[in-house]
């Protein structure tokens, strides 16, 4: 579990930097619900913004002790759960019509990694691609499909606030209803989740990025230990960081 204050560098909005508070193993809410407890009424009553991943119970901690704290789910997150439904459809229609998950020279396989990426960042020769391959391995369209919703999501956090949150109504509205099985379970979850998504729009782009960049430095810096202090034994393992939030006061 680690908490940071974050920053966020979007031009117009106040810049705050990233400064890691303190890192407790543990992923539930009772570890993040202690962790907070611990620090005090005087620490908890200064925390305004509480950014989290999509995991239930860090939410409940933050309704239990920060009451006050407007509780946002991070824009990567929400981004991450959309990817992750394109490559699942892609990855049960490629088994409905081969009958096999992916291998070289399958359509599909051979976009996986382009359909992960934002439509504007796709070259003119990458475009024609993806469309010949979803041409030939996508006969009900569902991956075309599911890859314009991730599109959609996307584009939430590329607007302007008052256009991201008539995006955010529209992928809540639509998404449910989608006879995708992957789409609309998504739909459901960012529904549950609707209050926390509006509400990155209401704290200037609250985000835990800054969270898992220290991480992600933590983790390199501990495995580059390894390697060139101790190459013949191995450290011990790391305590598994459960939140992965920012606190913003």
């Amino acid at each position: 579990m680690s908490g940071t204050i974050p920053g966020r560098p979007d031009p117009g909005w106040s810049r705050v930097h990233a400064r890691l508070l303190d890192l407790v193993p543990g992923r539930s809410a009772k570890a993040y619900g202690d962790w907070l407890k611990d620090g005090g009424e005087e620490f908890t009553a200064g925390i305004q913004t509480a950014a989290l991943d999509p995991f239930r119970g860090y939410a409940n901690a933050i309704r239990d002790e920060l009451p006050e704290a407007i509780t946002v789910l991070d824009a990567f997150h929400v981004v991450k759960l959309g990817s992750a439904m394109v490559d699942e459809v892609r990855g049960r229609v490629q088994q409905e019509t081969l009958g096999l998950r992916g291998r070289k020279g399958d359509p599909l396989y051979g976009i996986r990694r382009t359909l992960q990426i934002g439509a504007e960042h796709l070259t003119d020769k990458q475009s024609a691609r993806l469309d010949a391959k979803l041409a030939a391995g996508d006969p009900d369209h569902e991956v075309t499909l599911a890859w314009q919703c991730y599109q959609k999501l996307r584009n939430i956090y590329h607007a302007r606030p008052e256009r991201g949150r008539e995006l955010v109504n529209e992928v809540i509205s639509s998404f449910p209803s989608c006879p995708i099985p992957e789409v609309s379970r998504l739909g459901r979850t960012l529904k549950q989740w609707k209050a926390a998504i509006l509400a990155y729009f209401d704290t200037h782009g609250a985000s835990d990025g800054p969270t898992e960049a220290i991480q992600c430095r933590r983790r390199h810096w501990s495995a580059y230990a390894e390697v060139r202090v101790m190459p013949t034994s191995r450290m011990p393992a790391l305590p598994r960081a459960g939140y992965c939030g920012a606190l913003s006061a």
